[in-house]
């Protein structure tokens, strides 16, 4: 047997009759008088002292929808209403205006005479889409998550659909005879509130008597406008951001009586609604509008379709849909039932 070679191939040393083991790595080295260890042998792996982090990650199986503004249109409208279907371009509406004149009477006289005039305003329709798309290897992964996909999708189309849809009943479509809440061309122009005493016009700083006092401005500009038509205790809404609402209906007065008792005593059946909206640009903007005089409401807003879900498309590992809707905006039979004020 070769000893040699098995020193240098197996480390297995023979000295003697007594074998002694040498490590080929110098882990263990031969010495005269035996075996010898090196202090601290070098670490073959990463240095680590703890464990993946994931193991210490708690995953909560509840999900936290983000929210958006609310959708208050309709409610300031007062009334929603299908006109037509997806069919229809142009929506038609027929106003009649009573005219006459009168004369002294005489027995043979034919004088006098009573008569209507007809006009036929238009609005046009403008339709709108969306697209819902998902596919194999995304729903899984998102299964993963505990997330249902495809729900959360449809719901997301709807939203995106009536969002848009209450977007074009405050301002309309442009291009179009599509006209919104605000942007009407038939509303008056907007006045403007009465100079504070702490300087400006803004309700930020103004005190109860004043707030009370721009309310008391709107409501004249109103009656006015319709020649009587209007009284204290008419069915009214009044339309104004969250932020003018705090500012002006929160404030109270030396009596420790809050705008919001007063003017539900002043006017018992004025209804607020409160939309992001009404913080435009131009400044802090207000609406009163009468609700509804001698049986016709003042204003709607009108679609001719809601969520029309068109067929599920299938891929070759996706599926995909249109849904879509379409709107008139604003209809506003009435535009001289609506005052506004900007500035507040």
């Amino acid at each position: 047997m070769d000893f040699k070679k098995l020193e240098q191939d197996a480390g297995i040393v023979f000295m003697g009759c007594e074998p002694k083991w040498q490590a080929k790595d110098a882990r263990l080295k031969y010495t005269e008088s035996g075996l010898a260890c090196d202090a601290q042998p070098g670490l073959v792996t990463t240095s680590n002292s703890g464990i993946p982090s994931y193991l210490s990650n708690y995953f909560s199986p509840e999900i936290i929808d983000i929210l958006v503004s609310p959708m208050k249109a309709a409610e300031v409208a007062g009334s929603e209403k299908k006109v037509g279907d997806w069919t229809m371009t142009t929506a038609t509406f027929t106003t009649v205006e009573s005219t006459g004149e009168t004369s002294a009477y005489g027995d043979y006289a034919n004088n006098g005479v009573s008569g209507v005039n007809t006009t036929f305003p238009q609005r046009q329709s403008f339709h709108y889409q969306v697209m819902t798309q998902y596919g194999e290897l995304e729903l899984e992964r998102a299964g993963l998550a505990r997330i249902d996909l495809v729900n959360r999708l449809n719901a997301a189309s709807v939203l995106t659909l009536n969002k848009y849809q209450n977007k074009t009943y405050f301002y309309g479509v442009a291009g179009l005879q599509n006209y919104g809440l605000l942007n009407s061309p038939n509303l008056s122009a907007s006045i403007i509130p009465t100079t504070k005493a702490a300087g400006g016009t803004s309700w930020a700083l103004a005190t109860a008597l004043e707030v009370l006092a721009d309310l008391k401005k709107l409501f004249v500009k109103l009656q006015t406008q319709s020649n009587g038509l209007v009284e204290q205790d008419t069915v009214m809404t009044l339309s104004l951001s969250p932020t003018s609402y705090s500012n002006g209906f929160l404030t109270t007065s030396e009596f420790n009586v809050t705008v919001a008792e007063r003017v539900k005593a002043l006017y018992p059946n004025l209804k607020i609604v409160q939309a992001v909206e009404y913080s435009t640009p131009a400044g802090e903007l207000m609406q009163l509008k009468a609700d509804n005089v001698m049986g016709q409401e003042t204003c709607s807003v009108a679609f001719t379709e809601k969520l029309r879900a068109h067929p599920i498309i299938t891929d070759v590992s996706s599926w995909r849909q249109k849904k879509s809707q379409g709107t008139w905006g604003a209809i506003i039979y009435r535009p001289f039932l609506i005052a506004s004020m900007l500035g507040i």
